[in-house]
């Protein structure tokens, strides 16, 4: 039987009577959440963690067959909340974190009271009907040659492309060690699934009440993409 907890180093939390599930985005863990949790754990348990392949995620679980697909990453968060017997949750997803909680709640609606998409895109690819993702068929092979090919290159060329600047270069480098401490084989394919994911047929499908966050400087993800 798989430990999940352990799996996906996952972490309770809080003292509220709700709960409130925190997804990383690609690149990242569930350490990208500590400035914001601590305005948050006196009124909701928090559940954090990890997918397979990040943080102190346990590697060992990783398969590139299950994970070649969002949907595998859907079934990590629903493979969480079974793990912790949890009910009514108000979900939070960050950058591809947004689409994996649609997964999950498409699947599993009972199971989720509210969502939170913060920085959400269905389809990063520009399309000829005139759809703007943010990124041509060529700039992500591109994107993904330089991490095949040098990714501690990549890590420096995209951390600051991601981060804003304005408050100083700390918050960029502590970025850059967030991507670089990632497995490189592992983040390629995450970043392969993530881009080149169309899930905007799914969109009508989601009947939980929810709330989308888009950046107006946002690097990645043009604000079209978060009003279809």
């Amino acid at each position: 039987m798989v430990d999940v907890l352990r799996r996906n180093h996952v972490k309770v939390i809080g003292n509220g009577s709700e709960t409130m599930v925190m997804a990383h985005g690609f690149g990242c863990d569930q350490q990208m959440w500590r400035y914001i949790t601590p305005a948050l754990e006196n009124d909701y348990r928090i559940v954090l963690f990890d997918y397979v392949g990040s943080g102190q995620s346990d590697l060992s679980a990783y398969d590139s067959v299950k994970y070649g697909d969002l949907q595998g990453y859907a079934q990590d968060v629903l493979d969480v909340i079974d793990a912790l017997q949890l009910q009514n949750i108000i979900y939070v997803g960050h950058s591809v974190s947004s689409m994996t909680g649609l997964l999950a709640a498409i699947e599993r609606p009972e199971l989720f009271n509210k969502m939170i998409m913060i920085g959400p895109s269905a389809c990063y690819l520009n399309d000829s009907k005139g759809y703007v993702g943010g990124f041509d068929k060529g700039d992500i092979v591109e994107l993904l040659d330089m991490m095949e090919m040098n990714f501690a290159g990549w890590a420096s060329f995209m951390a600051p492309l991601v981060m804003d600047q304005s408050k100083g270069m700390t918050p960029v480098r502590n970025l850059e060690k967030t991507f670089m401490s990632g497995d490189p084989g592992i983040a390629r394919q995450f970043a392969e699934v993530t881009f080149f994911t169309d899930n905007r047929d799914k969109l009508s499908l989601m009947k939980v009440p929810t709330l989308v966050i888009q950046c107006s400087d946002d690097s990645i993800v043009p604000v079209e993409a978060g009003k279809i």
